[in-house]
């Protein structure tokens, strides 16, 4: 039988107000004037992830709770206006929200408000089962309710992937999600060692690659055992946001991923996404195409990936795909 989607993307829909600082830390000031401006969008984690796989040519399917409100609104505008196939369970508590603070830089600051959810939070089951009988593979974010679905998609039998995000390699939080799936992001921002946490996710659970972004440091990949290190691809343009990044990273892993690529190509169609993504002020949605990232990814690589424990040197990380 073959599946419907390629990729079922579950949580992580959500609005964003993206809020330009002039430095961040931002120092205690009585007011600050804002300039672009203060802009919501809708995109979260799960958003830019369904909206970088279908811009790669993946059929994509979101899955989340989402709220009878504004922002609820902008996000179904969202996949409606990009062709996104979207199952919106509905979230009383009202749809996720955040604001961003983004320094001149590129580097940001998110603040999650927390009352948009509950304990009780369920993605209901039978929806679960259905969406995922019809699907390939499953990127699951780090919410709740997606954490009570991962033995729904494991009955399912499709492969998994998580994006831990700045995890630091001991919140139990984290876990269910990063020994549950197969393939295994995460940012290396608060990674005192990042070589010891991939081994330590690859020895205790299912993940037979697991990747740790380093920003303009490029990316820790470990497959087979082998720990590479995958250089960072090269912006077409000036950076001026990290936002989207490591989504956008794991877009285009899992384009090659899902082809049956060698991982190292995997890496790096990852790293050209994410740098695509660098380039895109984070009150926008735009994201790097197939034909795009393929014309990249056709040059040569400088300097090459190369099997190597981390050095010294690459925990000196400076933030971006996170």
């Amino acid at each position: 039988m073959t599946a419907d989607t390629d990729v079922l993307v579950l949580g992580g829909a959500g609005v964003d107000t993206v809020v330009h600082v002039p430095e961040l830390p931002l120092p205690f000031a009585d007011s600050y004037m804002i300039r672009p401006g203060i802009t919501a969008r809708a995109g979260q984690s799960g958003d830019f992830v369904a909206l970088g796989l279908t811009a790669l040519g993946l059929r994509t399917h979101h899955l989340d709770m989402i709220g009878d409100d504004t922002e609820g609104d902008l996000v179904r505008a969202l996949h409606r206006d990009h062709g996104i196939p979207l199952t919106a369970i509905p979230q009383p508590a009202g749809t996720k929200r955040a604001v961003n603070l983004v320094g001149p830089d590129g580097r940001r600051l998110s603040l999650y408000d927390d009352t948009r959810s509950t304990a009780s939070d369920r993605l209901p089951e039978a929806t679960v089962r259905e969406l995922a009988a019809a699907s390939r593979h499953a990127h699951v974010v780090i919410t709740p309710p997606c954490a009570q679905a991962l033995p729904l998609l494991r009955e399912a039998g499709l492969t998994l992937s998580t994006d831990l995000h700045d995890w630091d390699g001991a919140d139990p939080y984290h876990e269910p999600f990063a020994l549950e799936a197969d393939l295994v992001f995460l940012s290396a921002t608060a990674l005192a060692d990042p070589e010891r946490t991939l081994r330590d996710i690859a020895a205790r659970g299912r993940a037979r690659i697991v990747v740790a972004t380093a920003g303009a440091q490029g990316a820790h990949l470990l497959a087979d055992g082998e720990l590479i290190h995958v250089p960072p691809a090269e912006p077409p343009a000036p950076v001026v946001d990290s936002n989207g990044a490591g989504d956008a990273f794991a877009s285009g892993f899992l384009l090659g991923w899902l082809n049956g690529e060698d991982p190292r190509r995997c890496a790096r169609y990852g790293a050209i996404a994410g740098a695509h993504a660098c380039t895109v002020p984070s009150t926008r949605t735009d994201v790097i195409t197939r034909t795009e990232l393929l014309a990249r990814a056709a040059r040569p690589e400088s300097p090459a990936a190369t099997p190597a424990a981390v050095e010294e040197g690459d925990r000196a990380l400076i933030p971006g795909l996170d």
